[in-house]
């Protein structure tokens, strides 16, 4: 259930935002500026160039999904990230990016459109050392209830590979909710990355400014992927991935206004303003639940008839009508969905009540040419099956569950 509620429960923001937040707390970040056409991208370029003395420019696609290096523009065959090593070159790289649709290995081959780039300037620049990439990163332990600092020798575009195949290069600090923080864990951290020298002290401070910016913001994670020790041993983040935790939204107004919904999937976004919890699968029955175990439970019985689950939607305990009708028609514009479940567990909501706005959505959508299968339990079960049976739709009413997946399977046959 983790994938699931770490889904529902995350907003996702931009690099060139979280870059913005991160240097609000002291952060070292990669200078940049953001840009929607190749003129604003000349502009920006020339701006970093006064301020940084910067001559080569790198461009990255803004897009919530990683591998962006790795990625191609489908129309351009342009990767998400190129380096433009003169003015003049900006204006023609940026427009093999802006308005394409990159595909990388977290977009699935849909891949996602290219509203704006950051133009960054290049901090790989020659020194009196290599530049060195790290990666770091802070996220909720649930299992452990703290905080957890993963860090790595092994920064880059392959940090997956690293943590699959030598899970031993992966070094973990856990934090005391109780205490935060403390020097030593920063200097342990900086100690275990090899660092010395004005490096070490730099990225002592980075993890602290880091960690803070975190709990201040009440983040889900931060990852920065790379952190870079530059050739003259400054540390900064060259890119940074940042989720905020939709739970605790309310109280940052200002993040808030950082959601980007072109990034998100429409029938997400239209859950979320009817009040249900929704994540698109790729399966072929739909089902609506009520509560999140339950819906887990749900998707496991669908798996074991025989289908795949083609979302999980969680429509909370106060299921109505409308609650039904908002769900019904979110599912109902997935064209993979053979089946629909409804799993009602009739606590704080009447099995009855349900029933009820199942017929009287089912009769204001119209036209629902697929099997629906209604399991009811709890209160009020009963009565609910006997409205379902008596309404005349094409609706098959179970209160086992064991009833209700043996009915999935049928109508899947």
């Amino acid at each position: 259930m983790t994938y699931f509620r770490a889904k529902i429960e995350q907003m996702n923001i931009h690099e060139y935002q979280a870059k913005d937040i991160l240097k609000s707390f002291g952060v070292q970040v990669q200078s940049g500026i953001v840009a929607d056409n190749p003129d604003k991208a000349l502009s920006a370029a020339k701006e970093l160039n006064k301020e940084t003395g910067t001559s080569w420019y790198v461009i990255k696609a803004q897009i919530h999904a990683g591998g962006r290096g790795k990625g191609k523009v489908r129309e351009t065959s342009s990767n998400g990230v190129v380096l433009a090593k003169s003015l003049e070159e900006v204006p023609a790289k940026v427009k093999a990016i802006i308005g394409g649709t990159l595909v990388t290995h977290q977009t699935g081959e849909d891949g996602k459109t290219v509203n704006k780039v950051l133009i960054a300037e290049d901090v790989y620049y020659p020194g009196e050392s290599e530049p060195k990439e790290y990666y770091l990163s802070i996220l909720l332990d649930r299992a452990k209830g703290c905080n957890v600092i993963m860090a790595s020798t092994e920064g880059g575009m392959d940090i997956e590979e690293v943590a699959e195949k030598t899970p031993d290069k992966i070094i973990k600090e856990w934090i005391d909710p109780a205490l935060g923080l403390q020097g030593f864990q920063s200097r342990k951290i900086a100690f275990a990355l090899g660092l010395e020298g004005n490096a070490f002290k730099e990225m002592v401070k980075f993890v602290f400014s880091l960690y803070k910016a975190y709990e201040a913001t009440d983040s889900s994670m931060f990852e920065i992927n790379p952190v870079l020790k530059t050739s003259d041993n400054k540390i900064l983040a060259v890119d940074a991935k940042v989720n905020l935790d939709d739970n605790a939204i309310y109280r940052h107004k200002d993040l808030a206004e950082l959601r980007d919904l072109s990034e998100e999937d429409p029938a997400e976004i239209e859950a979320g303003q009817s009040g249900l919890s929704y994540v698109k699968l790729d399966g072929n029955v739909g089902c609506m639940v009520n509560g999140a175990g339950l819906a887990m439970a749900t998707m496991d019985i669908i798996k074991l008839s025989g289908g795949e689950p083609a979302n999980f939607l969680d429509v909370g305990g106060g299921a109505n009508a409308e609650t039904v009708e908002a769900g019904f028609r979110i599912i109902l514009k997935d064209p993979n969905v053979k089946a629909i479940l409804i799993n009602i567990f009739g606590g704080i909501v009447r099995c009855d009540r349900v029933a009820n706005g199942v017929v009287e959505a089912y009769k204001k959508i119209g036209n629902i040419d697929i099997p629906i299968i209604v399991r009811l339990q709890g209160t009020n079960a009963e009565e609910g099956a006997k409205i379902i049976e008596e309404s005349g739709l094409k609706v098959t009413s179970a209160i086992v569950l064991k009833d209700a997946a043996a009915k999935v399977k049928e109508v899947l046959a």
